[in-house]
C-alpha cells in the first residue's frame, strides 16, 4: 500500500513518515520537493540508526496524491483549503484528515468552520468518490517523532466507508502501540476533533506533557 502525505516536512508530517515507512511505501509531498527529498534523507537516517528498513519518496504534494492509495493530509487547518484548491486526482482516493480547528487566546478552544468539522468541510472539496476518514487527531504531535517511545494511544476513526474505515483502521494498528476504535460515521468526527483543544488545556493547566486518550 502506497500512503502519501501532503505537508509531510512538518512535524507530524515527518513523524508520520518516521513511523509508517518501516512497514508501508511512504510518499512525502511539500510544496517544495526539495524539502521533502530532504525530510526523507534525514528520515532514513534516523531509521537506519535504529536498524530499520524504510520506503520513503520525496516528491511534491501533487505526485503524492498522485501516486498514493491512501493521502494523509498532515498541515494545519489554516492551509487546508488553499492547499486543497492547488491539487487534484483525489479521486477514488482513501484521504485521512487528523486536521483539528483550533483557535487560542488565554486557552485552547474548538473553532470549526460552516460544515462542522475539519473533515466535513474537506469532504466537501473533494471529488465524490474520494472517501475521507478523519484518524490520528488527538496525538500529541511531538511524540510521532520519538522512535524510542512507544506510541500508545486510542485513536478514533470517523467514516462513512467501512471498507475504508477498515483499512484505515489496519494501518493505525500496525503503528507502534496505537489502537484503532470505529467512532461512527463522519458526521461524528466534531466531536474527535474538539478532544484535542480539551487535551491542550489539560496539559498546559495541569502542567502535563503528551496527553492522549485511552479507551480501556
Amino acid at each position: 500500500m502506497k500512503i502519501g502525505i501532503v505537508g509531510g516536512t512538518g512535524d507530524i508530517g515527518e513523524g508520520m513518515a518516521l513511523r509508517l515507512s518501516p512497514k508501508y511505501d511512504v510518499i512525502v509531498g511539500s510544496r517544495e520537493e526539495a524539502k521533502a527529498i530532504a525530510t526523507c534523507e534525514t528520515c532514513r537516517e534516523t531509521l537506519q540508526e535504529q536498524g530499520l528498513a524504510c520506503s520513503l519518496l520525496g516528491v511534491s504534494n501533487q505526485h503524492a496524491v498522485d501516486e498514493a492509495d491512501v493521502v494523509v493530509l498532515a498541515i494545519p487547518f489554516k492551509h487546508a483549503a488553499p492547499t486543497l484548491k492547488t491539487l487534484t486526482g483525489f479521486e477514488e482516493k482513501i484521504v485521512v484528515s487528523p486536521i483539528n480547528p483550533i483557535e487560542r487566546t488565554t486557552y485552547f478552544y474548538y473553532a470549526p468552520p460552516p460544515e462542522g468539522s475539519a473533515a466535513m468541510m474537506i469532504k466537501g472539496m473533494l471529488p465524490p468518490s474520494a472517501t475521507v476518514c478523519a484518524a490520528f487527531n488527538n496525538i500529541a504531535a511531538n511524540r510521532w517523532q520519538m522512535l524510542d517511545e512507544e506510541l500508545d494511544y486510542s485513536v478514533a476513526v470517523c467514516c462513512d466507508d467501512d471498507g475504508a474505515k477498515q483499512k484505515v483502521m489496519d494501518i493505525i494498528n500496525n503503528v507502534s502501540s496505537l489502537r484503532a476504535y470505529d467512532a461512527g460515521p463522519l458526521a461524528a468526527a466534531s466531536i474527535v476533533e474538539s478532544i484535542t483543544p480539551l487535551l491542550l488545556n489539560i496539559a498546559r493547566f495541569n502542567k502535563m506533557k503528551d496527553v492522549g486518550v485511552r479507551f480501556v
